[in-house]
């Protein structure tokens, strides 16, 4: 089985910026083992089971909970697929072969140092 798991969790009681909470829960999302996708709007998490993927959900809350969150907001949507894990990637390879490069950033779009 392949649970790809597209998740987006944040503090609402933490200000403005809140990457110093997020960074927290993408390292342990990094450190799980499990093959993740971070987008500038949430992380793409690939699992071999439904409960994995659930797991890391409930982790990423008590995370947000052990750093004095007290009201978080959060996004998951699942594509579970049976067969062989490898669709985070092959998703993205699929749109490669039809159209090329999908990572490029456009150039008006790369901050000028």
């Amino acid at each position: 089985m392949s649970v790809i798991l597209d998740l987006a969790i944040f503090p609402t009681d933490q200000g403005a910026s809140v990457s110093g909470f997020v960074a927290p829960v993408i390292a342990m999302i990094r450190d799980s083992g499990h093959a993740y996708h971070l987008s500038p709007m949430g992380t793409a998490v690939e699992t071999a089971t439904l409960p994995e993927a659930l797991e890391l959900i409930a982790r990423a809350q008590s995370l947000l909970d052990e750093r004095g969150c007290s009201r978080v907001y959060a996004i998951a949507k699942f594509d579970i697929r049976q067969g062989a894990l490898g669709r985070l990637n092959g998703k993205i390879e699929a749109i490669h072969e039809r159209i090329g490069d999908v990572h490029a950033v456009h150039p008006d779009l790369v901050p000028q140092s």
